[in-house]
């Protein structure tokens, strides 16, 4: 049995450090929130996630797991923290986190230790920024320390199911830090381990969610375009994905999470003048919440609106996580330029803003705008709609189940409607 450690108790590095322990590894999760630990050290989790708070009451009955603020000597060190964007032309990588999580683990690295980087990063940051960092302390990378870059690819609400089943690209510095990489990862893994170098696995975790924002921009792009010909663009996309080689993703608000509105821009820092089409799918899919502001106003203007509900903060459904959630901005903008009122709900989120009753959310509301496509909000009831002033509802996540309803429906499908009712009024 090996001595693991995890640098960050987040989304990734808590289900990851969970793993190792139920594996049998003695495993300390190290998070620089005294609250987070002290929580989790009393069997309690902050965040959703379906099946680790379970998780870790196992392995704290094992004594395989415990959290604390401070690192201490281990075999190997896992470093899962933020990598954020700055506030710059291309939104390039901020490394503070990644840097502090490094230094902090540097005094007590010995010989023999491995240290993987699980945090998304740009392309050459292992070689270039941490093999420094560590090499600075006299250890010879490949030789006396171990250095890899793992990223994952989980989904949330899957993320345990999906750290064990899901293939893993384990990108060493050298040809025996993959093959270390690879030998811890096996001890819970069951998918597919795929040795490479460091630089080719960073790049390869940014292309991943690179394409799939590219691919939503299409069909964001696509609900302008049957916005300004009139035309339902839903049917288009189901027609067009009837194509054996075809497959249109869903249009939404926008994109959200920690990935996909975040690792293309690293990609475009490393390499500006040769991401011409990462950086117009990013200012397409950046441009979403402004568009639905748009139209909300139009439809508002139409209906002679003063109240809006909005329903959903997260960036996706069924999970609590808000980070660079299209919603918020949606909720941003509305604020700022529009004098309606504004009731939010969401289930899954708990933030000050939120109003924690469906009931009183929807009280004489003139529209429901669905943000985030959560279960509770495919059948929303007419005892629901009751609770409204007028029943207009604008889903851009194309959750609800409308058949039968009374409400006035309105999809990113047919947003067109709006327009053409405004020019009949």
């Amino acid at each position: 049995m090996s001595k693991l450690m995890t640098i960050g108790l987040g989304y990734i590095g808590l289900p990851t450090a969970l793993s190792f322990a139920k594996s049998g590894e003695e495993v300390v999760g190290v998070d620089i929130s005294s609250e987070i630990v002290s929580q989790l050290n009393q069997g309690i989790v902050h965040l959703e996630e379906p099946g680790v708070a379970e998780l870790l009451a196992e392995v704290l009955a094992d004594g395989t797991f415990r959290a604390s603020t401070t690192p201490e000597q281990a075999d190997v060190f896992i470093i899962s923290v933020p990598t954020p964007n700055q506030n710059d032309k291309y939104h390039s990588c901020d490394f503070q986190y990644v840097d502090q999580a490094v230094q902090s683990i540097l005094p007590f690295l010995q010989k023999g230790n491995t240290v993987i980087i699980e945090s998304t990063i740009p392309p050459k940051t292992t070689v270039n920024r941490i093999q420094p960092m560590i090499e600075s302390y006299g250890f010879v990378v490949g030789e006396d320390i171990y250095l890899v870059h793992c990223p994952e690819r989980v989904l949330p609400g899957k993320i345990l199911w999906e750290l064990r089943r899901n293939n893993r690209i384990i990108g060493g510095v050298t040809k025996r830090c993959a093959e270390k990489g690879k030998e811890i990862y096996g001890k819970f893994v069951e998918g597919e381990l795929i040795l490479a170098g460091a630089s080719e696995a960073e790049l390869s975790k940014l292309m991943e969610n690179t394409y799939r924002d590219i691919n939503i921009a299409i069909a964001n792009e696509l609900v302008k375009v049957g916005d300004d010909l009139e035309i339902d663009v839903l049917k288009v996309i189901e027609m067009a994905n009837k194509h054996p080689r075809v497959h249109i993703h869903q249009p939404g608000p926008g994109v959200g999470g920690h990935c996909l509105a975040v690792d293309p821009y690293f990609v475009v820092a490393a390499s500006p003048e040769n991401t011409e089409l990462i950086q117009t799918a990013r200012a397409i899919n950046s441009n979403m919440p402004t568009f639905i502001v748009q139209k909300t106003k139009q439809l508002m203007d139409n209906i002679c609106g003063k109240k809006i509900t909005i329903f959903g903060l997260a960036y996706k459904g069924n999970i609590d996580d808000i980070r660079e959630s299209p919603a918020i901005e949606v909720l941003r903008l509305l604020k700022e330029t529009t004098n309606y009122e504004i009731s939010v709900y969401d289930p899954h989120v708990q933030i000050d803003q939120l109003t924690q009753n469906k009931s009183d959310a929807l009280r004489n509301s003139d529209l429901v705008l669905i943000l985030t496509d959560h279960a509770e909000f495919k059948q929303i009831t007419e005892a629901d709609f009751s609770h409204m002033k007028q029943r207009y509802l604008l889903d851009t996540k194309q959750v609800y189940e409308h058949s039968n309803s009374s409400v006035h429906y309105y999809s990113l499908g047919d947003i067109s409607r709006i327009k053409q009712e405004k020019l009949s009024v």
